[in-house]
């Protein structure tokens, strides 16, 4: 089964490469990455490195906890980090700097997963969520390189798939893997899938502990100062196509009931922004753009945020926030942002990436549903007609990431008899 799967990965490579490739000629942020995949990439600075995957901007995002508490604990330890996206990349950038070797995961070719692991020689490696990669998992079975899965998870729905899959490294899934499940139910996922039950604990999700440096939120705070701190405001995060057009519109009916009102727009990828600069110069909307310099005065209507890793920052200079790749079926990005900031939250119906945390966030009464640009405008016209009942909703959004923290040290329980630290 396993040399199928491998034989299989080849016939598909040469389509692969050829795709990285051809955008890279489009897309600076590919450039270089084609190199790393193929598992070349740089030496860490010492041996016996922690290799951490984290798939995307989310994860990566998630990581930082993890990082900065074996960071706390090991000085001395080297850590590398990979990444599948540029965005993950780019977020990592900016939140590591030069602390930590940033990468992009290998493809899962023999060649290339050797390659990488030649150069990393990690000590331990951890990949948060589910990231099923058979050749990768087969080698470090082979190199007796611990693998810990942290904030795993199985839905009920991907049990025979992950249970078929699991034939291609049943060694190393019934031995060589530790798994740190986010739920009960997901620990006997895992269980049911063949892995060693001792080697199965239930530690939670790693994202609950996001924490939000200080030095952010009172740079929103600075900003929503310089604009007016009276002036309604309300953000739409990491928006998709046929998104902005939906908060425009949602945005013209808060307006009308609140003329100086202001939309903090933020487009998710990069490559977008000039797209949505159109769109706004098509409708007449007076805007301003953050990669100018200029905060928005009383005319302007919108923020376009046509810069990365701000996010956060933004989010701590409004009053709602509608996290977007959800009113398309996109499965919604991150919530776990403007609840750990106590914002009310509106999202689409289509959040299955992370669908526990939305349920949870809508059954606290912190998340709002809603599926239409009109439901969007009606449910913010709701929250700035009454202030009190949004602040006690996004109140109850914190309180539930609150309660749900510790992953992280749990995690680092798991991971530390598997280090070698030198003295």
């Amino acid at each position: 089964m396993r040399l199928l799967y491998v034989l299989l990965i080849y016939l598909v490579a040469p389509v692969v490469l050829a795709h990285e490739a051809w955008k890279s000629l489009f897309n600076p942020q590919y450039r270089g990455r084609l190199r790393q995949r193929l598992g070349f990439v740089q030496r860490p600075g010492r041996p016996g490195s922690v290799w951490i995957h984290a798939v995307s901007v989310g994860e990566v995002q998630a990581a930082a906890g993890l990082i900065a508490e074996l960071r706390r604990r090991h000085p001395a330890l080297s850590i590398v980090l990979t990444t599948v996206t540029p965005t993950g990349a780019q977020r990592a950038k900016s939140l590591f700097k030069d602390d930590v070797q940033i990468s992009y995961l290998p493809y899962d070719l023999p060649g290339s997963v050797g390659r990488f692991l030649d150069r990393v020689e990690p000590q331990v490696v951890i990949i948060l969520e589910t990231e099923i990669w058979p050749t990768l998992y087969h080698q470090l079975g082979q190199r007796q390189i611990p693998l810990l899965l942290g904030s795993a998870r199985v839905s009920t729905r991907s049990v025979d798939r992950y249970r078929r899959m699991a034939s291609l490294f049943r060694d190393t899934l019934s031995h060589g893997i530790l798994i740190g499940a986010q739920t009960p139910a997901d620990a006997e996922r895992f269980r049911a899938i063949g892995a060693a039950p001792g080697r199965v604990q239930v530690t939670g999700n790693i994202k609950y502990d996001l924490a939000i440096p200080a030095a952010t939120v009172a740079a929103g705070g600075a900003l929503r100062q310089q604009w007016g701190a009276g002036r309604p405001a309300w953000i739409a995060g990491s928006t998709h196509e046929g998104e902005e057009e939906a908060a425009l519109a949602a945005h013209a009916a808060v307006r009308a009931r609140h003329p100086d009102a202001l939309l903090l727009l933020v487009p998710r990828h990069p490559q977008r922004f000039d797209s949505v600069r159109g769109l706004l110069r098509k409708r007449g909307i007076p805007y301003v753009q953050r990669s100018s310099g200029v905060l928005p005065a009383r005319g302007d209507q919108v923020f376009l945020i046509d810069t990365l890793g701000e996010l956060q920052m933004f989010y701590a200079a409004a009053d709602i926030a509608f996290v977007a790749g959800s009113l398309v079926p996109v499965g919604g990005h991150s919530l776990l942002e403007p609840a750990v900031l106590g914002l009310p939250m509106l999202s689409g119906p289509h959040t299955h990436n992370s669908q526990d945390i939305a349920d949870m966030f809508e059954q606290a009464g912190a998340l709002r549903i809603v599926r239409s640009q009109e439901e969007l405008g009606y449910r913010l016209l709701e929250w700035f007609g009454d202030p009190q009942r949004a602040h006690a909703a996004g109140a109850r959004g914190r309180e539930a990431v609150t309660a749900n923290r510790g992953a992280v040290d749990r995690l680092v329980a798991m991971v530390e008899p598997l280090l070698r630290i030198s003295a």
